[in-house]
């Protein structure tokens, strides 16, 4: 069974996993001296688990706790653990949270140690927990659409926070685009690049439809590898709709046929206006809605997984057991 936190108001998993071994959530504590604390040294991933006839399985988990030690490797940070202890990790933390579906939350970061910039003598403290965690936009955001705005605020340069990792420190550029979004009426903004192409919103990666044909900003505008991006454009591609990694410039966004977010937390989310400008019929376009569907058919396995995107939390042998003869 899932605790409830009155602080936070999460109903979460009992325990996280840290440095390998599960502790009560209450026990997850660092000092406010840590290095990440001070100045941001750490990387983390979002993953979705979903309800399915199996039991709670995690959404492209290997492929999310790459990612992860992608980022660490980036910023020069060696967490001790492969990828193989990092994904049961996860499995783990599904397994105590007492949740059919949720989210995930894996964390590198450096710790109290040495004060000043360079991180070298910092210790790395690795960390999984998990809670319950509806829809990120709002309960209707996924049929109804949502409202955003071209942000004032440009996504990180190149060659100077790397956007392929997904970091703390970036994600302080996203509140500025998130903040400046919610005061100004939106649900979300929109990012461009130092270009002025398109890049993303504050935590999505960004879809165009345009006479049939799916279209996303490539990795070179500032965007991170999104996992469910990735998704996105092979399920397209299963349901014969052409799909193009290209520049979009922001009038584009305007005369667009659709738009969506996609992302763990937003899953496929559709826009349904940019600076108060109609997006096609004003609601789900049908490439949108048909995206959407064959997405939440696969994760909550309902038709085969065909592409292996699903781990179950329990291994074969548990679930087995818990099935009555």
């Amino acid at each position: 069974m899932s605790h409830f936190s009155p602080v936070s108001k999460l109903h979460h998993a009992p325990k996280i996993w840290h440095n390998g071994q599960l502790i009560a959530w209450e026990e997850a504590k660092i000092h406010v001296l840590s290095h990440v604390v001070n100045y941001g040294s750490g990387v983390f991933e979002g993953i979705r688990f979903y309800a399915t006839p199996r039991g709670p399985a995690v959404f492209r988990l290997p492929e999310h706790i790459q990612r992860l030690l992608d980022s660490a490797k980036i910023y020069r940070m060696e967490t001790g653990y492969s990828r193989d202890e990092l994904v049961e990790g996860c499995r783990a933390v599904v397994r105590e949270s007492g949740l059919q579906s949720g989210y995930l939350r894996p964390l590198v970061f450096r710790g109290f140690g040495p004060m000043g910039v360079n991180p070298v003598d910092n210790p790395i403290e690795t960390y999984i927990a998990g809670w319950d965690w509806g829809r990120y936009l709002g309960q209707e955001s996924q049929e109804k659409g949502v409202e955003v705005c071209v942000s004032s605020w440009t996504r990180i340069a190149p060659n100077t926070l790397p956007a392929m990792a997904k970091s703390a420190a970036n994600y302080m550029n996203s509140q500025l685009i998130k903040l400046e979004a919610i005061k100004n009426g939106y649900a979300e903004g929109i990012a461009l690049d130092t270009s002025g192409y398109v890049s993303e919103g504050s935590g999505e990666n960004l879809f165009l439809v345009r006479q049939g044909r799916l279209m996303t900003p490539p990795l070179s505008n500032s965007v991170l590898p999104g996992i469910t991006r990735d998704s996105v454009n092979t399920i397209a591609r299963e349901l014969g709709i052409a799909v193009d990694e290209t520049q979009i410039p922001r009038e584009a966004l305007y005369i667009a046929d659709e738009l969506f977010f996609s992302g763990t937390a937003v899953e496929i989310t559709p826009i349904r206006s940019v600076d108060r400008i109609t997006i096609g019929n004003g609601g789900r376009g049908p490439i949108t809605e048909a995206l959407q569907r064959r997405f939440f058919e696969i994760v909550q396995g309902k038709v085969e997984d065909r592409h292996g995107w699903l781990m179950p939390a329990q291994a074969r042998q548990e679930r087995e057991a818990t099935v009555p003869a």
